[in-house]
């Protein structure tokens, strides 16, 4: 039976739900500076609400209320079992809800923040899920993810960065992929080569000020070559 790519990700989401936690909170450490980042700006900006897309079990929720109790956070998160997996962590139905990211049922402005945590590599068409992010958020939005071209060996990176400056990275990745786009592993599922600077200019068109910072604490001056997870914090035009 054929599945679509996003049927493939739910499954696998659905089947590992119970591990969830162990597999993707505990592990993924850059997203515990990414958070810490968040909370500064959240106190700095006075944001007062936040939609949190790709919630995952309430991660953001969770952390939020703990460290900034006066912030309305609602996490939106598309499987069930996951969302399930809140609900028995003391998340009520009401803070995490079902919904798609492609096409975020909420009026335009009615969050200050719109932030995403490792969602963006997995869907197909990320400028979509930014650009209903951007929609929403009144002040700005904050995504932590990968940057497929700062990941590997120095060797591997700069292959990567050569073909990727000759214009030609999505044909490599396409003829690599047998044509798929996507990449399936135990640890992730199903994933594509995604880079948080592909949607740098989306971001930068619509915020007066784009904060870029590499959540590992070991890549070097240029976050492009060598950083190979970020958090970007756009804050739009007043």
């Amino acid at each position: 039976m054929f599945l679509s790519p996003e049927k493939i990700q739910e499954a696998y989401y659905s089947k590992t739900s119970e591990q969830y936690d162990q597999m993707h909170v505990e592990k993924d450490r850059e997203h515990f500076l990414a958070l810490a980042l968040m909370e500064s700006y959240v106190r700095y900006y006075g944001i007062k609400s936040i939609l949190d897309v790709g919630s995952g079990t309430g991660r953001v929720i969770s952390y939020m209320k703990e460290h900034c109790p006066g912030v309305k956070v609602i996490g939106l998160e598309p499987v069930k079992e996951l969302r399930e997996q809140g609900y028995a962590k003391g998340i009520s139905p009401d803070e995490l809800v079902g919904g798609d990211g492609n096409k975020l049922d909420f009026k335009t402005g009615s969050f200050d923040l719109v932030c995403s945590y490792g969602v963006l590599h997995h869907v197909p068409q990320p400028a979509s899920v930014v650009g209903e992010m951007l929609r929403v958020a009144g002040k700005g939005i904050f995504i932590s993810d990968s940057n497929n071209f700062g990941q590997g060996s120095f060797a591997g990176r700069s292959v990567k960065q050569f073909i990727n400056a000759l214009g030609m990275w999505k044909l490599f990745n396409y003829l690599r992929t047998g044509g798929k786009r996507y990449q399936i592993s135990e640890e992730d599922g199903l994933f594509y080569s995604y880079s948080l600077f592909d949607n740098y200019n989306q971001v930068s068109s619509v915020c007066s000020k784009v904060y870029l910072t590499d959540t590992t604490g070991k890549a070097g001056k240029n976050l492009y070559r060598t950083s190979p997870t970020l958090a970007l914090f756009g804050l739009k035009k007043s």
